[in-house]
C-alpha cells in the first residue's frame, strides 16, 4: 500500500505516559501510518545502549523501546529528535504493529482506528526485569506490566504464584501474632502463685 502524504497522526499529551501519538482522522486497517526512523547502529553498539538505557529505566521507572532489529548486521536506534513515532505508547490491547519493510520500520494499523484514538503497539519486552516496567495502558486485558503478548500467560502464572506466596506469608504471620496474643491472655488469666511473704501469716506483736 502506498504511504499517504497527509499525516494520519499528531503528537499530544497521553493518559498512558507523557506524550502519545493520536489519529487525526479515521485510519483503515493495514494502513502504513508512520515510519519509525533513527540511527543505524551495529549490534555491539545496540547492546551497549540497551544496557545503559535499562539501568536508567530502572532508576526512573521509564520504558525503553527505541531500538528495533533491522537485520543480522544492523539495528535502528529511534531515540532521535525527528522521530515522532518514538512517542507511540505500549498497550496490552494495541491497535498498531511495527513491520520491517525492507529494513525500514513502519507502524501499521492492525484494525480500523477512529479519529482521536491513541495509537499503540506491543513493545515486545521479555519477562526479565518486568517489575521495572509497569503498564498503565488501561486496557481491560492489561496484565499490569509491559510484556510481549506471547509472554503474558506466563506472566499471569508468575503473578498468581507470587500473590499466593504473599497470602500464605500473611496468613502465617497473622496466625503467629494470634498465637502470641492467646498465650499472653492465658498467662494473664491464670491464678498467680502467692509469694513467700503472702503465704506467711502476719505476727501480732504483744506488748
Amino acid at each position: 500500500m502506498a504511504k499517504s502524504s497527509e499525516p494520519y497522526w499528531e503528537v499530544r499529551n497521553s493518559g498512558i505516559h507523557n506524550s502519545g501519538v493520536f489519529a487525526k482522522r479515521k485510519i483503515p486497517k493495514d494502513t502504513p501510518i508512520i515510519e519509525y526512523i533513527g540511527e543505524r547502529i551495529s549490534k555491539k553498539e545496540s547492546n551497549r545502549r540497551c544496557l545503559e538505557w535499562e539501568e536508567k529505566a530502572r532508576k526512573k521507572g521509564e520504558g525503553l523501546v527505541y531500538i528495533f532489529d533491522l537485520n543480522k548486521k544492523w539495528d535502528l536506534d529511534g531515540n532521535v529528535e525527528d522521530n515522532p513515532a518514538k512517542f507511540i505508547n505500549h498497550s496490552c490491547d494495541e491497535n498498531c504493529e511495527a513491520v520491517n519493510d525492507d529494513d525500514r520500520i513502519w507502524i501499521y494499523s492492525k484494525r480500523t482506528i477512529e479519529k482521536g484514538e491513541e495509537l499503540s503497539f506491543d513493545y515486545g519486552y521479555n519477562l526479565e526485569h518486568f517489575m521495572d516496567h509497569p503498564c498503565k495502558c488501561g486496557a481491560e486485558n492489561c496484565c499490569g506490566y509491559i510484556v510481549a503478548k506471547e509472554n503474558r500467560r506466563k506472566l499471569k502464572k508468575i503473578l498468581k504464584s507470587k500473590k499466593r506466596k504473599e497470602e500464605e506469608t500473611h496468613a502465617k504471620t497473622k496466625q503467629a501474632r494470634q498465637a502470641r496474643k492467646t498465650k499472653q491472655a492465658k498467662t494473664n488469666n491464670s491464678p498467680k502463685k502467692p509469694s513467700e511473704k503472702q503465704r506467711k501469716p502476719k505476727r501480732t506483736k504483744v506488748s
